[in-house]
Formats: C-alpha cells, structure tokens, sequence
C-alpha cells in the first residue's frame, strides 16, 4: 500500500511539473540596439525629426518676429489694417500647426518612418521570441523594457541573449 502511494505521489508530482507553465523575460531595448542597422535607423529617423523641429522652430521664430513688428506698429495701423496683419499672424501660426502635425502627428511622416525603419526589425524580434517560446514551451514571454512591472527577476529565466544571437545570425 505504502508502495503504491509513493508511485501515485511520483506520478502526481511528474504530472504536475510536466504541465508547469515556464515564463521567461527579454530586454527588446537591447535586442534592438544589438541588431544590424538599428543604429542607423535610429541616426536617420533622428535627422528627419531634427531637420523637421528646425524647419518649425525656424517658422515660429518668424512668426514672432512679425508679431513684435505688430504690436510695434499696432498704434499706428487703421483697423483694417490691424485686421488683416492678425489674420496673417494667425493664418501662419495654423500653417504651422498643420506641418507640425503632418511630420510628427499620430500617423505624420515621422511615425510612417519609423514603422518603415524599426518595425521589421521588430518584426524579426516577435518571429525569434516566438520561435524559442514555441520550442521551448514557454508560456509567457516579458520584456523589461517597456514599463516592466516584473519587481524581481532570477537572472537564469533572462533570454536575451539567446535572442540576441538568433537575430543576429539570422541576418
């Protein structure tokens, strides 16, 4: 009897232990910066999100510029003529608005150069995460980059190395 519930015992527990969920974790933010031309990615989306802010800046520079002379001028002007200098001052400033939104808006320019340089590279991650998931059996999969709540983590369930190289030599 005591024989059979030690064996009962042993099933159980292998039982219990085949069907474990396993979770594992991965810093993308490395993984990325790790990969082939991210960095030049990251250098070209910087020079258009520089190259637009100057663009910007330049413009409201210049609309302020012609507000000062306004307000210089203000009490000289007929009020037709203050108007119409109103009227180009806010005129420009909704240009300005409108490019602003058009190179960094939710869907602007910006953004589209972003999904066109950094998501296949992303893409490339997900398909390497959930190839070692799958073969592995993980269940789930964490990244501590983007605002990890993981408070503690045992070095040991860190996969990303292991996806580091396969993206890597992957290539």
């Amino acid at each position: 009897m005591k024989k059979l519930l030690l064996v009962f015992g042993f099933i159980l527990a292998l039982g219990l232990t085949s069907n474990a969920q396993k979770f594992v974790y991965v810093n993308s933010e490395l993984i990325l910066e790790s990969m082939p031309g991210y960095i030049e990615a990251q250098d070209e989306l910087n020079k258009l999100s520089k190259k637009w802010q100057d663009e910007i800046e330049g413009k409201y520079s210049e609309i302020e510029k012609l507000y000062q002379a306004y307000k210089a001028e203000k009490i000289l002007l007929t009020e037709e003529l203050k108007q119409k200098r109103e009227k180009e001052i806010t005129e420009m400033e909704k240009e300005v608005r409108l490019y602003q939104k058009q190179k960094f808006g939710v869907n602007g320019e910006l953004f589209k150069a972003r999904q066109k340089l950094i998501k296949p590279l992303q893409d490339k991650i997900y398909d390497a995460l959930k190839d070692m998931a799958d073969r592995n059996n993980y269940a789930v999969v964490f990244d501590l980059a983007s605002s990890s709540n993981v408070l503690y983590s045992n070095t040991r369930y860190d996969k990303t190395d292991f996806i580091i190289k396969k993206v890597g030599k992957s290539k």
